[in-house]
């Protein structure tokens, strides 16, 4: 039976020593640059959202972002309800004239816009004060289009705090004078999900931070706002 030396075992313990150190360091880097693109974003938006509609300067058109309205259980998704909830507020209190609803719509079944404009009715909006945008597929989508295929420079943004402040760094970026009215919060389930990818999103901001990225304008007939 071969005696066991050290210093044949030194050459592994070197390795994983290195492999120690560069995933610590991978991580230290992982870190501040998720902490970094937080701070950036939440600075951004200071003094550019609000919680009570009387306070809310009044804009022409106020931008609801899409969620599906159920969850994958069948169960009604709070942060869809809460949405429609504060837009329609914002129409009732005058603070906007119009509602372009943003969403995902694929298949037959999944509709968020349609599913939003249905809602807004319900809750005393008027069709015709409703605008659909079937293709905001990403928050970054809707935005682009808001700006780039609906013509708006001024816009309200209607979604809960954390998604208003990544939104508004969209905007912002996008030449767009964007404030956020917050749908109340959803704390009693899929919070922490929700925040996971959140904090990942701001992330990946950094990217067009730092102008590794630049965003391609979408492309397609323009739409005057009102229809």
């Amino acid at each position: 039976m071969p005696m066991f030396s050290p210093f044949r075992a030194l050459p592994t313990v070197l390795r994983m020593r290195r492999r120690h150190r560069l995933g610590g360091t991978l991580a230290a880097i992982a870190l501040v640059w998720a902490v970094s693109a937080w701070w950036m974003v939440h600075r951004n938006a200071q003094g550019r959202t609000y919680s009570a509609v009387e306070s809310i300067p009044p804009r022409e058109v106020g931008l609801v972002l899409g969620c599906a309205r159920q969850l994958s259980d069948g169960r009604s998704n709070a942060f869809f309800a809460h949405r429609i909830q504060a837009a329609a507020e914002l129409y009732r209190a005058g603070k906007v004239s119009y509602l372009l609803v943003s969403g995902d719509k694929h298949g037959l079944t999944y509709d968020e816009p349609g599913d939003m404009r249905k809602s807004l009715i319900l809750a005393g909006v008027p069709a015709g004060r409703i605008v659909r945008d079937d293709a905001g597929y990403s928050t970054r989508d809707s935005i682009l289009r808001a700006r780039w295929i609906f013509g708006q420079t001024h816009l309200t943004i209607v979604s809960q705090e954390f998604h208003n402040q990544r939104a508004i760094w969209l905007a912002r970026r996008e030449g767009i004078d964007a404030i956020g009215y917050n749908a109340p919060e959803v704390t009693l389930y899929g919070s922490f999900g929700t925040r996971l990818r959140e904090v990942l999103s701001r992330a990946n901001l950094m990217l067009d931070f730092l102008g590794l990225r630049t965003p391609a304008r979408p492309k397609g007939p323009p739409v005057t706002i009102p229809l």
